[in-house]
């Protein structure tokens, strides 16, 4: 590798290094931190002579790779479920947004086949950065985020068509500039380079015969041969060759798809889905995420060096009057199918700014418009100013959903409590997967409880089921008070919120000391938090199941059923002993990793636990469980 491939990939890691830390601290999110170090670092590139457009293209690969990893996640059955979103709620926001934009750019005195050009362009959104920050918010399983993923796979899947009907757009005037100026450049090349397409000279029938046979083979591919390449693979025990093997595998689908003409991001989903049934699908998720990562990185690094400021300084009126009114169009049309799919509340703003800015496809079909003489350079340089100042804006959009709209939403929702009329003596905050089995217990004995839930969404469920429940925050003292609590006997505090949970505990326990608290802990050390605020009656979340998959494993060793269920009592009577022990010492003033007593009689109660337990449990180990000893 030469020094100025070295320097690049330095400067470029240096970059990310420095600025996605300190985006992602201050509440900006890592892709406006890659987008900003790419900004700073366009200079530094120029003076290197990188070629940013070319490593942009490069990077992109990172997009086929994440496209991969969701398919991976996904079933045939999941995808078909979502057709109608796919193929309707993403053919209308296309289909709309590039009409609208056309029609903007033939009223600024654009010829109709150069506004329909760009209106294709600008019609698609971000793959990458909508999905890598969905992701990273955790909102893509959500009904906005999934409207979001379904709008943008139908992006890619009609980037297809948009690459075959381009070239039907070519101003001749336009041609006959552009073909002395390319065999210009081939002449200058000294070389005609490998040409790898499998559809060139074919007629359109045929091109569509290949690319069905292409996608074909990849499913085919995907389903009868990963698992027998991958096994093979795997009997070298060598973990590189592993990775070797699942990087190979996404190569050969981009190269596949590209040498056809396809769309290889899209190519790559459809394999992702296919092996999502794998018997590896896992191993091969984890070796190709951070490639992953590192490669989303570059590429958006890419995009913020590719700014030409020196033309956004010139014309930066223009520009940014142009990228906010289609930020605006885009918004508009993704509000009203928003509202033509039913996706409400907070969900609706979720898809109408997820997906409001132009894409990296769009650099693609911009490039591929001045090279079939449809769009004129000039203008393609302006119209790829918009795109990159577009998706520069997105994490903005994102920070305003969290820190405006969801907040605005949560608020709304406090003030629009539920009247409770009901006198029930138990009362249940929060009706989850831990809450929800201790309603269902008290209501088949036959005891009247009032179940308070801070979710509409599951109090629909539960209403759609006959099940009585109110809406609202149950950590409110009024709330409190409209559901009977000082006549009370018992309050299961099982909402969500590790926080939530203690605070709600200690208002209970200094108001009501004699109503018995049944509280939900997350972990041990929620336990000492309920513990020295008063509360005497904590359950673990998944203690009561950990201990079932003890007593599991012992079994699985060759022990009977009496004898596992035993040894896990013994080890439950000794592990709450030593929790009574060690509460005394805990402070939740003072962090655990400071807490010198606490540790200190961890460290000296450890040997004396371990060697007690062993003789409590003591039972003669089956020989199965002897093996490997």
């Amino acid at each position: 590798m030469s020094s100025e491939y070295m320097l690049i990939a330095v400067i470029l890691f240096a970059g990310a290094v420095v600025a996605v830390p300190i985006a992602s601290r201050l509440g900006l999110g890592s892709v406006l931190g890659y987008l900003l170090a790419g900004i700073v670092l366009s200079p530094v590139l120029r003076w290197a002579g990188t070629d940013v457009i070319g490593l942009q293209h490069f990077a992109e690969f990172g997009v086929v790779m994440m496209l991969f990893l969701i398919g991976l996640e996904m079933s045939p059955k999941s995808l078909w479920e979502m057709r109608s979103r796919i193929f309707v709620l993403g053919g209308l926001q296309v289909t709309a947004t590039t009409v609208l934009v056309a029609g903007l750019a033939m009223l600024m005195g654009q010829p109709w086949t150069v506004s329909l050009a760009i209106g294709m362009a600008l019609a698609l959104s971000s793959t990458a950065i909508v999905n890598q920050t969905l992701n990273e918010k955790g909102l893509l399983r959500c009904d906005g985020g999934q409207a979001s993923f379904s709008v943008l796979l139908f992006q890619d899947i009609a980037v297809i068509p948009m690459l075959v009907f381009i070239p039907l757009l070519a101003i001749p005037e336009l041609r006959d500039a552009v073909a002395p100026a390319a065999a210009g450049d081939h002449q200058a090349a000294g070389h005609i380079g490998l040409n790898l397409s499998l559809v060139d000279g074919l007629q359109g029938w045929q091109v569509a015969l290949v690319s069905f046979a292409t996608i074909m083979t990849v499913v085919a591919g995907g389903h009868f041969l990963t698992d027998p390449i991958f096994r093979f693979v795997s009997r070298t025990r060598l973990r590189e060759l592993f990775v070797s093997t699942a990087l190979m595998l996404v190569l050969a689908i981009d190269l596949l798809m590209t040498m056809v003409g396809l769309s290889p991001a899209l190519g790559a989903f459809l394999a992702g889905v296919v092996m999502a049934r794998s018997d590896y699908r896992h191993e091969i998720e984890s070796d190709i995420s951070p490639f992953k990562g590192i490669f989303l990185g570059v590429f958006f690094i890419t995009v913020g060096a590719g700014i030409n400021f020196t033309l956004l300084s010139d014309n930066i009126g223009m520009v940014l009057g142009l990228t906010f009114g289609l930020i605006l169009l885009k918004m508009m049309v993704l509000f009203v199918l928003a509202y033509m799919f039913k996706i409400r509340g907070v969900d609706k703003w979720l898809f109408t700014l997820a997906t409001a800015q132009a894409g990296e496809f769009g650099f693609v079909l911009l490039s591929f418009t001045v090279a079939n003489a449809v769009v004129p350079g000039d203008i393609a340089d302006l119209v790829l100013l918009v795109v990159a100042l577009s998706m520069l804006f997105t994490p903005l959009l994102f920070i305003l959903y969290d820190r405006v709209i969801a907040r605005r939403y949560s608020n709304l929702q406090e003030r629009k409590a539920d009247e409770i009329d009901s006198s029930a003596k138990i009362i249940i905050a929060g009706h989850g997967r831990f809450g929800g089995i201790v309603n269902r217990a008290l209501s088949a004995a036959g005891f009247a409880t009032t179940v308070v839930d801070y979710s509409s969404e599951q109090l629909e469920m539960l209403r759609g089921f006959g099940l009585r429940a109110y809406f609202g925050d149950a950590t409110r003292p009024d709330l409190l008070h409209a559901a009977g609590i000082e006549d009370a006997k018992v309050l299961v505090i099982a909402i969500d919120g590790k926080d939530s949970i203690t605070n709600l505990a200690r208002y209970v326990c200094k108001h009501y000391p004699d109503l018995h608290v049944v509280a939900r802990a997350y972990d041990r050390m929620h336990v000492y938090d309920l513990w020295s605020i008063g509360c005497r009656d904590i359950i673990r979340e998944t203690y009561d199941s950990s201990i079932r998959a003890g007593r599991s494993a012992f079994e699985a060793l060759g022990f009977t059923r009496d004898q596992s269920t035993r040894m896990m009592q013994e080890f439950e009577e000794m592990d709450r002993s030593l929790m009574l022990d060690l509460a005394d010492l805990y402070d939740s003033n003072v962090p655990i990793s400071e807490n010198e007593p606490f540790k200190a009689r961890s460290r000296d109660m450890k040997e004396e636990w371990e060697h007690e337990l062993k003789g409590r449990m003591g039972v003669n180990r089956p020989d199965d469980a002897n093996r490997g000893d």
